[in-house]
């Protein structure tokens, strides 16, 4: 499939673009990010390009300024992208919100929000875990109380990727307490300026400034930015989720994968081990391919599979990243931290979190389990 003269063609399309469009400061600015939620000052100067190009949304369909490309052609334009060392976009908006504007909002909603998305005017943060529910997100006690043509909100959400830099959240809320948790939750989009939130900085233990908490009193949201109907929004938030699992991990991991192997001071073990690692991802490679032509399983159980292997594949290269560093372990002359190692050591630690955040894959083996088993 991926020898297909006319994918070659794209493929060389690709990346004659990246090579006379990718800025050098950007590039390098996303070789030094140590998160996959890369820093807004990079990427949407790198967004701005993409867009002016018609490519922002490669998973967009053309009705709404995405470039109509395939699945496939989609595919190879990520794994070109992450061998030329450009930085992701941020997902929240393009990759998660949008999606589910498309199939749940009404037409004003969708000819509002969606052009701002794709130009990155609005930068979006995702308000769906509190402190008492993570996992379990249906604990979810953030309350929305109807008055007037509005809710008002009062509680909290945790771990808030960049709700520091944006100036939108997608959010779930609680608009009734009757019946099961899943039937009394709403999806709300908000402004972040809105009187009464106030966002507080979570350090990571990597030393970054990447999560929040996000506090909400009193605050007032139109009842118009709710995104379908009242007490379904846990319908609205599956179909979010089955694009925040299911990802495109296989490009981004081999790209990281194949700059550690170009390093030539890699010693023979663990160059031996690297390659593993290179077949491991070629594997993943393989089931990614076989998910988009939809063979053998439901979108949901390829979300959660490749959602396990992608994250876990990724914390095993940021080991190898580590290791290949440890010849810099010591400051250098200077008493400086080696620049691989400054890079390496934080996205590991981060890294460690991969495998908790968008459902733990604890709880993805458990979906799994309970699709193929019954």
């Amino acid at each position: 499939m991926l020898n297909d003269p006319a994918l070659a063609a794209f493929r060389e399309e690709a990346r004659a673009f990246l090579a006379a469009h990718l800025p050098d400061e950007i590039r390098r600015g996303a070789a030094r990010a140590t998160s996959v939620f890369i820093d807004p000052a990079i990427s949407l100067p790198w967004q701005r390009i993409l867009h002016a190009q018609g490519w922002a949304a490669p998973d967009w369909p053309a009705e709404y300024g995405g470039p109509g490309w395939s699945e496939i052609e989609r595919y190879i334009f990520a794994a070109e992208c992450a061998a030329a060392g450009a930085p992701n976009l941020a997902p929240m908006g393009l990759k998660m919100v949008a999606p589910v504007i498309m199939h749940y909002g009404s037409p004003g909603q969708r000819a509002h929000y969606l052009p701002r998305i794709l130009s990155g005017e609005d930068y979006w943060c995702q308000g769906f875990s509190e402190p008492g529910a993570g996992s379990d997100l249906a604990a979810l006690q953030l309350r929305a109380a109807p008055d007037g043509d509005d809710y008002v909100l009062n509680g909290s959400k945790i771990w808030t990727t960049h709700a520091h830099f944006a100036n939108r959240m997608f959010a779930l809320v609680r608009t009734s307490s009757e019946g099961k948790p899943q039937a009394g939750i709403s999806f709300l989009l908000l402004d972040m300026a809105t009187p009464g939130i106030t966002v507080e900085p979570i350090r990571t233990l990597a030393g970054d400034h990447e999560f929040n908490q996000v506090f909400f009193d009193d605050v007032r949201v139109p009842q118009a930015n709710r995104l379908g109907d009242e007490n379904a929004g846990w319908s609205v938030a599956k179909h979010l989720l089955t694009f925040e699992r299911g990802g495109k991990y296989a490009p981004g991991l081999i790209g990281r994968l194949e700059r550690l192997r170009a390093r030539e001071d890699i010693d023979p073990v663990l160059r031996a081990q690297i390659d593993r690692e290179a077949v491991t991802l070629k594997a993943l490679q393989a089931l990614e391919l076989k998910a988009m032509r939809g063979v053998g399983g439901s979108p949901a159980l390829y979300a959660s599979a490749l959602k396990i292997l992608g994250t876990e594949a990724a914390q095993r290269i940021d080991t190898l990243a580590c290791e290949a560093a440890g010849h810099a372990a010591w400051a250098d002359a200077d008493g400086q931290t080696p620049a691989d190692l400054a890079v390496a050591v934080p996205r590991y630690l981060n890294d460690r979190a991969a495998t908790i955040y968008a459902g733990s894959n604890e709880i993805q083996r458990d979906l799994i389990a309970r699709t193929m088993l019954g």
